[in-house]
């Protein structure tokens, strides 16, 4: 599934056009009227030649979220091993990726009725050095080649209808229907702090509103402030799990407290 096309949008109240030749046209005029230069102030931070370019930040932005392809698997094992396993070093960090690897190729395949996902936020400006994986004699019929990305992702994401972490439902442990799980959000070191998780969280709330869910839930590490304050500036609320109730939690490693969260999902 393609992401939505971008485009551009203006609230009621704004006087700007919706044409961004007729913003180029008035600042022209406003020229001609006052002279070339441009007079500004050093504490604005900020150029009045900058403001054509803000209103076109979706016509050529640096991160574009999209659906993971067969090519990024790798990738997308790399960034989610760096993020939370940090401390491993080699083999035991290669055979944490060739896992993680393993997983994802068989994680496209989901119970009846279910959806996934896996989302990646691409870093468009970077260069995407590819390389390729040879299996067998090229001159043997069962011979693959294998072509994987490396060097453009910059975050990841993984949303489902699987509910494998939601507490089940009546006296016979039904799973869950109607709530979108999000998990394994990650974010390469370096690109931290660009807003990449957001773009993530939000553009898995449409895919949870696209399959029809009235929910989203996930779990973050209590430890996690910059974390907790994401998802709660995303409307997501910690719920207070029952005392001696044992909801299902993710494992990622031993002696970590998660928090329970959910929000409604916008109709918008």
């Amino acid at each position: 599934m393609m992401p939505p096309a971008l485009s551009l949008s203006r609230s009621p109240s704004s006087s700007v056009s919706s044409s961004p030749l007729d913003y180029v046209r008035r600042s022209a005029a406003v020229v001609r009227r006052h002279g070339p230069s441009f007079a500004y102030k050093p504490a604005a931070g900020v150029c009045y030649a900058s403001q054509a370019v803000e209103l076109l930040p979706s016509l050529c932005p640096d991160i574009v979220v999209r659906d993971a392809r067969l090519e990024d698997c790798w990738e997308v094992a790399d960034t989610h091993c760096s993020s939370f396993f940090p401390g491993y070093k080699f083999p035991m960090d290669l055979v944490l990726r060739i896992d993680r690897y393993i997983a994802l190729l068989s994680g496209f395949s989901v119970p009846p009725g279910c959806m996934r996902t896996c989302l990646v936020a691409v870093n468009s400006s970077s260069v995407n050095n590819s390389f390729n994986i040879e299996c067998g004699d090229p001159r043997d019929a069962g011979f693959q080649k294998y072509n994987l990305s490396r060097g453009s992702i910059a975050g990841i994401l993984t949303v489902d209808t699987v509910a494998d972490y939601l507490p089940r439902r009546g006296p016979l442990k039904q799973r869950r229907t109607g709530i979108a799980y999000i998990a394994n959000v990650a974010v390469r070191k370096e690109e931290r702090r660009k807003g990449v998780a957001k773009m993530l969280v939000k553009e898995a709330e449409a895919r949870a509103r696209s399959w029809g869910c009235r929910s989203m839930a996930l779990h973050c590490d209590v430890n996690n402030l910059a974390a907790l304050c994401l998802y709660k500036k995303q409307g997501f609320r910690c719920i207070r799990v029952p005392e001696g109730a044992k909801w299902p939690e993710p494992k990622i490693s031993k002696g970590v407290e998660y928090s329970f969260m959910m929000k409604l999902v916008s109709k918008i």
